[in-house]
């Protein structure tokens, strides 16, 4: 696997090594001993398959505060999707930066997502398959977001969208969130 850090400290993208014979290739898409060498948590307490209908649609920007804080790493196996992170963590240097970055089942790219990072996607085509394997257990006192449109962020969403759950679309402002995104639910 090739690990590219992006512009926001701990999260990587993760492209594959295909290795081509005359049947078709193989690769390694995860692999523990990898992930601990770049400093990643190779816990994988829940693995998720999230499935969208219509292109455009548009699930976050969720994330977990401690002690049930949750990595995440997104693939997308059929489909294509836009990935959006923001790092959350006060005490990183790249506090409240984001990142964008297309995951298809193309491309075979995949998304480490570091612990206290909302995370979120737009479908950019109909039918859409995601793969998260995630670190620690769905925990819902746990569970926070961010409005997806918030303009404090001014995330570019590639597409208008077609839909959202009323929990997504009722997501606070970050000017209404205290420091370390610790609000209560």
């Amino acid at each position: 696997m090739k690990f590219t850090e992006t512009k926001l400290k701990d999260a990587f993208i993760i492209d594959i090594e295909e290795k081509h014979d005359h049947r078709g290739f193989f690769a390694r898409t995860f692999c523990a001993q990898e992930f601990e060498a770049y400093g990643l948590k190779p816990v994988v307490s829940q693995c998720n398959l999230s499935y969208n209908y219509k292109k455009g649609t548009l699930r976050g920007m969720h994330y977990q505060i401690p002690p049930a804080a949750e990595s995440k790493f997104i693939r997308c196996i059929k489909g294509a999707i836009y990935d959006v992170i923001i790092d959350m963590r006060p005490e990183s240097p790249s506090f409240l930066s984001h990142i964008g970055v297309e995951l298809s089942a193309e491309n075979h790219r995949g998304l480490y997502v570091p612990e206290m990072f909302a995370h979120g996607y737009q479908a950019l085509t109909d039918d859409t398959e995601i793969l998260y394997m995630v670190g620690e257990f769905y925990t819902p006192g746990y569970e926070r977001g961010l409005r997806y449109s918030d303009p404090f962020f001014n995330i570019e969403w590639p597409l208008e969208v077609s839909e959202i759950s009323e929990k997504d679309l009722n997501w606070p402002l970050f000017k209404n969130i205290p420091v370390g995104g610790a609000y209560p639910c």
